[in-house]
């Protein structure tokens, strides 16, 4: 079956990644793509000034781009993917969900609702189901998935198999990020070469609530977020693509290293598309992983670990993740496999 698809804000860094993952898939069809008014109209090639180190698709570069509402879509495709600003995406997107569309997004607006998932599909698959609450609740013949910040996806996956293995009562996280996370114009290379920022504006609380929820507990209604105590500190470093973190943990029952990086390792993946072979791999090599090195690894949807050290009451280690790949279009892209394989569209 093919799936036809939309992209909401395609032009932008994350939009261009979604075009790249989605032009080749399988069972994806790219029908429609969106921008603002100022593109509309335009060819996907003229609008796109496209930035991808992979060649446009022809097929894509002629497509014409359309104003981002549901009366300028075609009413045929099955999922729509967002990567619209959170002020627009706000706005927009439940226009979209009452005019019947499914929406996967990237955009961090309504990531904490109680009745939106939030979802790594690895993680908690079954938080996807709260889309039955939301549509009672909200009379929509569509439906809203959001993927958390391309910071808490890199963390979030080995955080996830250390607490299954022996619980976590405390997390802190420092991140050195890379300038793709802030989009194309995001960061001024006077700002950031030669130079490192400590703080990027909402990334600390994002982290400290978006992992919370997806840690936690769903009973069929509602999510019940986990109790351990996040904390971070996000910083901007020159690297183009990577999120590099720092990651302290104190585990409820002991690890030692050794099985700690038995449990990342070994903590599954899933059979979608676009899903790594292993999801966590951990290096022993004490200077990996490395952005350069690293962030590409299995198509960079997979996270590299290492570091890890015994520390009083837990442990220490380091994670990485492409942060436009794994970290944002990737995500929402994997939550879109997600929704058609548990029949949400």
């Amino acid at each position: 079956m093919t799936v036809a698809v939309g992209i909401l804000g395609a032009t932008g860094a994350v939009g261009q990644r979604l075009v790249q993952l989605l032009a080749p898939h399988p069972e994806f069809e790219i029908r429609a793509l969106t921008a603002s008014e100022a593109s509309a109209g335009r060819s996907y090639g003229d609008a796109s000034k496209w930035r991808i180190e992979s060649p446009i698709p022809d097929a894509v570069a002629e497509m014409t781009v359309t104003e981002t509402t549901p009366e300028a879509v075609p009413d045929d495709l099955d999922l729509l993917f967002s990567s619209l600003p959170s002020d627009i995406g706000r706005e927009v997107e439940p226009a979209f969900c009452e005019a019947g569309y499914v929406v996967s997004s990237n955009s961090s607006n309504a990531r904490t609702a109680d009745d939106v998932p939030l979802t790594v599909p690895e993680v908690n698959a079954d938080h996807i189901d709260l889309i039955e609450r939301q549509r009672d609740e909200r009379g929509w013949d569509g439906a809203l998935v959001k993927n958390p910040n391309c910071s808490t996806i890199t963390m979030v996956p080995p955080l996830a198999a250390l607490d299954d293995a022996f619980g976590l009562d405390r997390v802190t996280v420092a991140t050195l990020q890379a300038v793709s996370g802030a989009g194309y114009d995001g960061v001024t290379s006077m700002e950031i070469i030669d130079n490192a920022i400590p703080h990027i504006g909402g990334e600390e609380n994002k982290m400290e609530t978006e992992s919370r929820k997806l840690l936690g507990e769903f009973d069929g209604a509602s999510v019940s977020w986990h109790d351990t105590r996040v904390e971070a500190s996000c910083n901007r470093i020159p690297t183009l693509d990577g999120h590099l973190e720092n990651v302290w943990v104190e585990t409820t029952a002991d690890a030692t290293v050794e099985e700690a990086a038995e449990a990342m390792e070994s903590y599954p993946s899933l059979e979608l598309y676009s899903s790594p072979d292993q999801l966590v791999h951990v290096f022993e090599d004490p200077e990996r992983p490395q952005p350069r090195l690293d962030r590409t690894l299995e198509g960079g949807m997979a996270v590299a670990a290492g570091g890890l050290r015994s520390t009083d009451g837990g442990l220490q280690f380091n994670c990485l993740a492409h942060n436009t790949l794994r970290g944002a279009a990737g995500a929402s892209l994997l939550n879109g496999e997600l929704l058609a394989e548990k029949g949400y569209i």
